[in-house]
């Protein structure tokens, strides 16, 4: 593994980490139950992209709570019909970005599967 691949999957194990405290800090705070248990469903899966990532890159990281402070108070001052889109969308860029990782690290190939659709998971949320 080349340092740059490293630091590449580094930042995506950071991000899985992170997500799961982001979709816990939702599930608190959202108001429907179906968006509840969406959001804990995806903090679950998160939670096993990070363990994936750890894998490849042998490192322990911890999540960090900003995103997931910030997005409890985007649900409050936004609300819900503006902030999914943003996070589907995230989802969404998530699973681009780990195309190109496919090649040299096959498992990321269903964390890639999984993010399209937890895109679609918070965008079905909507309808």
């Amino acid at each position: 593994m080349t340092d740059q691949e490293k630091k590449t999957l580094l930042g995506a194990q950071q991000g899985e980490l992170d997500a799961v405290l982001m979709y816990q800090a939702l599930a608190k705070a959202a108001k429907a139950e179906r968006d509840k248990t969406v959001f804990l469903t995806l903090a679950a899966e998160e939670g096993h992209h990070a363990a994936v990532f750890k894998a490849l890159t042998n490192t322990a990281l911890a999540p960090k709570k900003r995103n997931a402070a910030l997005l409890t108070l985007l649900y409050r001052l936004i609300g819900r019909k503006r902030l999914y889109p943003l996070i589907a969308r995230g989802e969404y860029a998530a699973a681009r970005n780990y195309q190109p990782l496919i090649d040299r690290f096959p498992p990321i190939e269903s964390v890639k599967n999984d993010e399209t659709r937890h895109g679609d998971m918070v965008a079905q949320l909507l309808r």
